[in-house]
């Protein structure tokens, strides 16, 4: 039987892994979708900064039974999104103590359905700990009383997920890549939009008892044919040359080292996909009207999605929400790389808006102007337009206007002005200021970005970088200088004018008396 989502959103929902990947996915969908919505963590305070305000969040651990009572209270369906790819030994009977409690309280509270999301393996072979766990997992909750729909996915392509991430880390920086033997194990990568679209309609589908769903996209692959799809759609030339060795321990050594992932998710994600994560079952088909998409699409809406999420970006937010150390070369976020700096004006934002927007043409680039030249010269002899555009002729920016060998891409006076690079580089790249008005002022956040294409990329990044740092320090604190010269910028009282506001983190200042 197919089935169309026809909820009428009266389901009272518990969703666990609010904090994860796909929970952090869903989340945000079924709030959008007007559900009312529990959720457990740990952490409650670090949660309910980013749930809606009708979303309640529990302090509640599924290792401490007693604390899944008031979260679970009056739920009929129940997410159960937990999974332990990074914890160390022991994580096994963790996850069945911790399935084994949330099965018994789920029973014990009246609920009507449990939706659990585990892997696809066959049972007839010898599954990876990880995998294994996940079935067992899925065992417990099916066999709890509750009915439980069991999905097992494949892979899942999005951006941010392990496998996706790992894919692109492995094509962006290796022009030769040496593959062994688990590269060439098949998959069907399922798409991350596609996947929450199943755990969304999985609230309707009439199910009398628990059962199990293979899900996966329209395509079977293998891991290195995913690598040379991603570097068709990234223009990427790559050589991959097949060897007979490297152990999962010793291809998650590697890959710790030229990616994200940290080693010993790498193995456990590696002895996951020794064996093939292929449907067999044509289940999914007869309950559900989705018709997945395929891998080249799903990498295709992962890059686009990213781009999408640029164009709403608050640099300094994303800098600080992420931890992310600076560095030499400044920050990274995803594939993007950064160069961050911001400075605190005793001005108001328009006035600190109007220095900003006079950029470039014979007005320079605040100071290091022979070095923009410098850049323009070499930017004709590689074919690119140079310098020669200069600055449009009506006074203020407009969208599309072209300045030097940029392009106005987004103006939103007086709050932000961002630029796209016209100039010949092995990427994108994009400058941004953001003015954010504070009590006493202004703060100026000035973020070059960069989108390196493959290796090519990182290293022209990395090679010219000691003449970023000193351009960029000088641009802001130059834009700064030209503020404080306006008539109309006055000190803010109460802060005195030997004080320096400094960085703190991305996203913050303090103030610093100079004795």
């Amino acid at each position: 039987m197919r089935h169309e989502n026809t909820a009428l959103n009266n389901h009272s929902i518990l969703l666990t892994g609010a904090t994860g990947y796909v929970g952090g996915r869903l989340l945000k969908v079924l709030e959008a979708q007007g559900y009312t919505l529990n959720c457990i963590a740990r952490t409650p305070a670090y949660l309910r900064s980013r749930v809606a305000p009708t979303t309640k969040v529990f302090a509640a651990d599924v290792l401490d039974k007693e604390s899944l009572r008031p979260a679970l209270a009056g739920v009929d369906t129940a997410y159960y999104l937990i999974h332990s790819l990074g914890e160390s030994k022991g994580f096994e009977e963790q996850e069945k103590i911790g399935a084994q409690n949330f099965a018994d309280v789920a029973r014990e509270s009246g609920v009507k359905r449990i939706i659990y999301l585990g892997g696809i393996g066959n049972e007839r072979e010898e599954l990876s700990p990880h995998l294994r766990s996940r079935h067992e997992v899925g065992r417990i909750l099916r066999e709890s009383g509750v009915p439980t729909l069991e999905f097992r996915a494949s892979i899942v392509l999005g951006s941010g997920s392990l496998s996706f991430e790992m894919i692109r880390a492995l094509t962006e920086h290796l022009p030769v890549m040496v593959m062994p033997r688990w590269v060439s194990v098949l998959a069907q990568p399922i798409g991350i939009q596609d996947l929450i679209s199943y755990l969304v309609q999985a609230l309707d589908i009439p199910i009398e008892a628990s059962e199990v769903v293979e899900i996966g996209g329209a395509d079977q692959l293998s891991y290195r044919e995913l690598m040379k799809e991603y570097a068709r759609l990234r223009n990427l030339k790559r050589v991959m040359i097949p060897v007979p060795v490297l152990t999962p321990r010793l291809s998650s050594l590697w890959l710790g080292f030229v990616t994200p992932l940290y080693a010993r998710v790498g193995r456990k994600l590696i002895e996951s996909i020794k064996h093939p994560t292929i449907v067999t079952s044509n289940r999914a088909h007869e309950l559900f009207a989705l018709r997945p998409c395929g891998a080249a699409q799903a990498m295709r809406a992962a890059l686009d999605n990213e781009d999408r999420k640029f164009a709403e970006t608050r640099w300094f937010d994303s800098l600080s929400a992420s931890g992310t150390p600076g560095s030499y070369g400044g920050y990274q976020l995803g594939n993007r790389l950064i160069d961050y700096r911001e400075k605190h004006v005793e001005a108001a934002p328009e006035l600190t808006f109007q220095i900003i927007e006079s950029i470039g043409g014979n007005k320079g680039w605040f100071g290091y102007d022979f070095l923009w030249r410098l850049r323009g010269l070499v930017d004709l002899l590689v074919g690119g337009v140079g310098m020669r555009r200069g600055r449009p002729l009506h006074r203020n920016l407009r969208p599309g206007d072209a300045l030097d060998f940029w392009r106005v891409e987004e103006l939103e006076r007086p709050l932000k002005l961002r630029l796209l690079a016209e100039m010949k580089v092995p990427g994108r790249a994009w400058l941004e200021f953001a003015v954010e008005p504070v009590a006493n002022g202004s703060v100026i956040r000035q973020t070059a970005i960069f989108d390196p294409s493959g290796l090519s990329g990182r290293l022209y990044w990395y090679s010219v970088y000691p003449v970023h740092a000193l351009v960029f320090q000088n641009m802001i604190d130059s834009i700064a200088r030209r503020v404080m010269r306006l008539p109309k910028a006055r000190p803010a009282a109460g802060i005195p004018r030997d004080a320096t506001l400094v960085p703190t983190s991305a996203g913050s200042v303090a103030q610093r008396a100079v004795s």
